[in-house]
């Protein structure tokens, strides 16, 4: 069997993570009769087939779900290697992708990246805004600001300061329903909080049992859309103070019963450490989100 052309890899991811031909060609800037011809190049060179084809669209096959996570470490390793020859051996200019939650990327890094665009102009950068760790020896990431200490080999890690959390709601829900004064009265609000649990969750509903699933009136995965159901006015949920601090009509509810430090990593790959590119952009993030004070870790 030849060897197939690292573009049919590419497509193929794309259809995957997409579910369609049409919105694979969109994701590549292809056509759609392109998109098509590739998967059937692959096929035919691998002598497997990908997709059932139906008039409800594409349906991987068994060999489609083997071959996924090859092909999307060979889509982040083509990337990678493209972000890597777009920069300048000894200049700050080129693209370097980012990695951090949701709510890091929409309301801390604009304002931190476009400080660093005006310092650096010929530096881009591309955002993974998710809250799923990227894998960074996978290069899936050139940069990863983390919630979660990174236990990896081969990385380098600064810890800077935690991002404090607490109760929020808008002040026309407080007025409406009043504020809680004990952990308790938190049964007689509106709660907004998770759908799915996760480790970090799990934690946090140990130390508060108030918040657990059945409590809350609203259940969302999407720490945006959280935050936008706060601002809304439907509850109580959880904000990270220096993004309520920016919301005057966001009210700090039960500080004394309720408070938590969330820690924050900024990671990248050793191998990463004599890019300027990357180091600039590592280094400013360290700067942004500050060191902690001496003994902090």
């Amino acid at each position: 069997m030849s060897a197939p052309s690292w573009d049919l890899y590419r497509t193929f991811d794309a259809v995957l993570r997409t579910g369609s031909l049409s919105g694979a060609a969109r994701s590549l800037g292809l056509t759609q009769p392109s998109v098509a011809r590739h998967i059937d190049a692959l096929e035919q060179a691998i002598g497997r087939d990908l997709f059932v084809r139906s008039q409800r669209g594409l349906t991987p096959t068994a060999a489609a779900i083997e071959l996924r996570p090859y092909a999307a470490l060979l889509a982040s390793t083509t990337a990678a290697l493209l972000r890597t020859a777009d920069g300048g051996a000894d200049t700050v200019a080129g693209t370097v992708r980012i990695s951090a939650s949701e709510v890091v990327s929409a309301e801390h890094l604009p304002a931190m990246l476009a400080r660093l665009r005006k310092r650096h102009p010929a530096l881009a950068f591309e955002l993974s805004a998710s809250n799923s760790v990227d894998d960074l020896l996978q290069r899936q990431a050139d940069i990863a600001v983390r919630m979660v200490q990174p236990t990896q080999q081969s990385l380098i890690a600064r810890k800077v300061l935690p991002i404090p959390l607490g109760l929020h709601a808008h002040a026309d829900y407080l007025a409406r329903r009043g504020a809680p004064t004990t952990v308790a009265d938190l049964a007689d609000h509106d709660l907004i909080g998770f759908d799915t649990e996760t480790p970090a969750i799990r934690a946090i509903a140990e130390l508060f049992p108030e918040l657990n699933r059945a409590a809350f009136a609203l259940r969302v995965d999407s720490d945006v859309a959280q935050l936008a159901a706060i601002r809304a006015g439907f509850g109580i949920g959880i904000c990270q103070l220096p993004v309520a601090a920016r919301d005057p009509q966001l009210v700090r509810v039960l500080p004394d019963g309720f408070a938590i430090d969330l820690g924050v990593w900024i990671v990248m790959h050793e191998d990463l450490g004599n890019s300027p590119r990357c180091r600039a952009v590592f280094d400013a993030l360290v700067a942004e989100f500050g060191a902690p004070p001496r003994g902090g870790g």
